[in-house]
């Protein structure tokens, strides 16, 4: 049986060596563990516009621009995700979750402490290498 692909676009916001994380709601697939801001990228449109989009319906933020970063695949036991992660560091607006969702700006020095989405391991791990010394 071949599984469906979500594509999502997915969205690590930085600034001054914090990055913003959303709580999934616990009703969602992996729910209850805190995420990258981002979601499904729909028909006819590119990445980048659907980053923009979901991060103003999620977050409220305006993103200027972002940069392709790291795109995974992952395979969950009831469907795969690929992923694809832009770096977002121009932008504007203050970030809340317009859905209810908890948002916060968490330093990289304790990204430790939140647990994410099973798929999320190699963005944390790419995260930390890069901007993790600053």
């Amino acid at each position: 049986m071949t599984l469906k692909v979500v594509h999502v676009a997915v969205g690590v916001i930085l600034k001054q060596q914090q990055v913003l994380l959303a709580l999934r709601p616990d009703k969602l697939h992996q729910g209850g563990r805190w995420e990258f801001p981002g979601g499904k990228v729909e028909a006819g449109e590119t990445t980048a516009e659907a980053l923009a989009r979901e991060l103003k319906e999620e977050v409220d933020l305006d993103i200027a621009g972002s940069n392709p970063w790291l795109e995974l695949r992952y395979a969950y036991p009831e469907k795969t995700v690929l992923l694809d992660i832009h770096l977002v560091q121009d932008f504007a607006g203050e970030a809340k979750g317009l859905e209810g969702q908890p948002v916060r700006w968490v330093p990289l020095s304790e990204l430790n402490q939140y647990q994410f989405p099973d798929a999320n391991q190699p963005i944390l791990d790419k995260l930390l290498k890069e901007f993790g010394a600053m």
